[in-house]
């Protein structure tokens, strides 16, 4: 299952992931002809994000798995793509096509948006953004699990319905594109559900609680091995 398509999708390797994750957030200051300045000019901006919030890097420091080190540097990256601090829905789907030109990554780009803005404020925060990336890169089987099951609960009403499993294949297979291989069918996404859906509603009530996605994902070796791609690639 194609939990989040944009690290899945296309080569699954560790050195790729990397790369897409620093094309989404760039951890590095605008580029000069001299190694001397830019060098200089990173290290005012490394000072000036420590100035500017050194009790909010403290926090993020313990609400994460990032060091004070790590989030200096992401959160350097993060204010020269946003100076506002903040990303709108727009302007992360405007990014995130970036990754999939032979598709259409718009809906999966909507859905993923709105499970990295936690607080439903219409924008994505630097702390939104590490938090997650946090569980993503380095959270524990467990907790990269709860934050599948909240990316596929889209209505956040504590249960995943068949019809919301179904929109958010769709929009995978959308951002994919027509360039797969083998080509799929048109019916794919829905067979796809149909399946694990099926493997997943254990008391056949037609929802799917988080324990029994987790427990049907801890069960499948392909999405453990998957899960395994995200350890340590900052």
């Amino acid at each position: 299952m194609y939990f989040l398509g944009f690290l899945y999708a296309q080569n699954n390797t560790k050195r790729s992931i990397k790369e897409r994750l620093m094309k989404l957030l760039p951890c590095s200051a605008a580029k000069t002809s001299s190694p001397a300045i830019q060098n200089s000019v990173e290290d005012e901006l490394e000072m000036a994000t420590v100035r500017h919030r050194p009790e909010a890097l403290e926090l993020l420091e313990a609400q994460s798995k990032f060091t004070k080190k790590e989030l200096q540097i992401l959160y350097r990256g993060f204010k020269n793509e946003c100076p506002s601090g903040v990303v709108n829905e727009e302007t992360f789907k405007e990014i995130y096509s970036q990754f999939f030109p032979q598709g259409d990554s718009t809906t999966y780009a909507h859905f993923l948006f709105n499970a990295f803005d936690t607080d439903h404020n219409g924008a994505v925060s630097f702390e939104d953004f590490i938090k997650g990336l946090s569980i993503l890169l380095r959270g524990t089987v467990q907790e990269k699990l709860n934050w599948a099951f909240n990316l596929y609960d889209i209505n956040k009403d504590g249960y995943i319905t068949k019809e919301e499993m179904l929109d958010i294949m769709k929009a995978i297979y959308d951002m994919m594109g027509k360039c797969t291989y083998p080509v799929l069918k048109e019916d794919a996404p829905r067979q796809h559900v149909e399946t694990f859906f099926q493997k997943m509603d254990k008391n056949k009530d037609g929802v799917v609680t988080i324990d029994e996605f987790i427990e049907s994902c801890q069960k499948d070796e392909n999405i453990m091995r998957s899960m395994q791609l995200f350890e340590n690639v900052i």
